[in-house]
């Protein structure tokens, strides 16, 4: 029991800072009215299945091709969603392609497939509402998959409209972008361990490089369009189309790592179902990416 504490006592931890999280975002402060945090337990309990299902898919396909993995580590953090995520520690290698992407591709699948239904059921309770005039605020990303949920669910706001989020369709925008994140198909990350297993050392190697500069590059010019002299419809087409975010996010990855270690017995081919698992989550990649997730206006 002794060395499964840890995890316990960091998923309890997340447990209540996600709900802290969501009752904020009820307006409710629970230092002031403890009684009522539970009224955040719509986004914690939607957000938390998210990532437990994502770590343990990860974990249990670990289990499957006996690569030995932990349990999931989970991060309580004092932000708006009440978490940093969750993650795994791989504790030997990965030996075959076909483990690679099966362990690859668990996680983000299905964390997918729960924040799929997380964002369906929290459209259906959000709100089309007024923009209040002269006000500012943190305006969210489209993700393609969101966007298309949003407007089959909602139908397109009018002009001086938008859409107020209910918290558990929050916590599946959260999964979905964390989703998209973890399958940048670059280093170490889940999809890299797919473009790697398809694709092979050289081709991911460039591809990971090539992708990890874009993403610099385009948070570097975004900053350097803050300043007002870069004033014009493609500047202003770029300024709305670019993240500075991402220079933080592709630091850390070459910090990281951007090579991927090589496997043990990589002349045992990918048979056709193990491909097509791998382009599905590639695929999802695309649906759920954002790439302006987060604009304050």
């Amino acid at each position: 029991m002794r060395q499964y504490m840890l995890h316990i006592v960091l998923f309890l931890l997340t447990l209540l800072s996600t709900l802290f999280a969501g009752a904020l975002q009820h307006g409710v402060n629970p230092f002031l009215e403890p009684g009522k945090i539970w009224v955040g337990l719509p986004f914690s309990v939607s957000l938390m299945a998210i990532l437990l299902t994502h770590e343990l898919s990860h974990y249990f396909a670990s289990r499957k091709h006996h690569t030995k993995a932990t349990l999931p580590y989970f991060i309580p953090a004092p932000s708006i969603i009440g978490t940093f995520g969750a993650f795994i520690k791989m504790k030997s290698p990965i030996v075959t392609r076909k483990a690679l992407v099966d362990i690859g591709a668990s996680g983000p699948i299905g964390g997918f497939i729960v924040a799929l239904g997380v964002t369906i059921y929290g459209l259906m309770h959000s709100q089309v509402v007024e923009l209040p005039p002269g006000e500012g605020g943190l305006i969210l990303g489209d993700s393609i998959i969101f966007s298309l949920l949003s407007r089959v669910i909602l139908g397109t706001p009018p002009e001086g409209k938008d859409v107020l989020l209910h918290p558990v369709a929050f916590a599946g925008w959260i999964g979905m972008f964390v989703t998209s994140m973890n399958l940048l198909p670059i280093g170490q990350l889940d999809g890299g361990h797919i473009a790697y297993a398809l694709w092979g050392t050289k081709n991911h190697r460039r591809l990971s490089y090539t992708l990890a500069t874009v993403l610099a590059v385009a948070g570097i010019a975004r900053l350097y369009l803050y300043s007002d002299f870069f004033s014009s419809p493609f500047f202003d087409f770029l300024k709305r189309n670019l993240w500075e975010g991402w220079t933080i996010w592709a630091f850390l990855l070459f910090i990281l790592g951007l090579d991927h270690p090589p496997i043990i017995y990589w002349e045992e081919p990918l048979s056709r179902g193990r491909k097509l698992i791998g382009w599905t989550a590639l695929f999802i990649f695309i649906l759920t990416f954002t790439p302006v997730p987060f604009r304050v206006i």
